[in-house]
């Protein structure tokens, strides 16, 4: 009787092959279901698709590292939502591309953080996270404050979200660079973190 096992284990270029076909079967029914299921394509009642100036302001998080360090996603825990807020719902990320869940808290859970502060102690805290929390550990990012916004991309990033099913206007497009032409970074950031959270009530 032959041994499938170890014919399996001796030969490298097979072994590699029928890892691939385990890994793409487990995928397929993983994620293909979610795909086709109603809440996860379905939006809570109230969320909007991020303004131009939210949209430069999650790039921005996104070219800073922020997400390495902020996780999005407040898990079903009492610890938890005692702490940040109501636990995430499938139906807040759904126009998200790529989405910003992350896992790693060196700084706190950011999911909710729209509305919990003020723009000034935002602009105070990105300048020298130290004048609003002296045990931070969270590096200053004071350039923000400096670099102004063109939009030169701005309605390309519209218009590829939408390519994705975020429900944007032909205007919303026409006039997103003049939204954010001469913002500072800082002030995208900021608006970006104000929505975070906003839509569920």
């Amino acid at each position: 009787m032959k041994n499938y096992h170890e014919i399996i284990e001796k030969n490298a270029g097979l072994m590699a092959i029928l890892i691939m076909v385990t890994i793409s079967l487990g995928a397929m029914v993983e994620i293909l279901p979610l795909m086709y299921q109603k809440e996860t394509a379905t939006p809570v009642d109230g969320l909007k698709p991020y303004t131009a100036l939210q949209m430069e302001g999650r790039d921005i998080y996104i070219r800073e590292g922020c997400v390495g360090c902020h996780s999005q996603m407040i898990r079903p825990f009492r610890a938890e939502t005692e702490r940040y807020g109501h636990y995430s719902v499938v139906g807040e990320s759904v126009w998200e591309h790529p989405f910003l869940w992350g896992s790693k808290r060196t700084g706190p859970d950011l999911a909710r953080v729209g509305g919990r502060y003020s723009d000034a102690w935002h602009k105070v805290h990105l300048n020298n996270p130290r004048a609003v929390v002296p045990e931070s550990i969270m590096p200053a990012f004071p350039w923000l404050e400096k670099n102004v916004l063109t939009g030169e991309l701005t309605a390309k990033k519209l218009q590829t979200f939408r390519d994705f099913g975020v429900p944007y206007t032909d205007e919303d497009i026409a006039g997103a660079k003049d939204a954010v032409k001469g913002k500072t970074e800082l002030e995208a950031l900021i608006a970006y973190l104000q929505s975070l959270g906003t839509a569920l009530k």
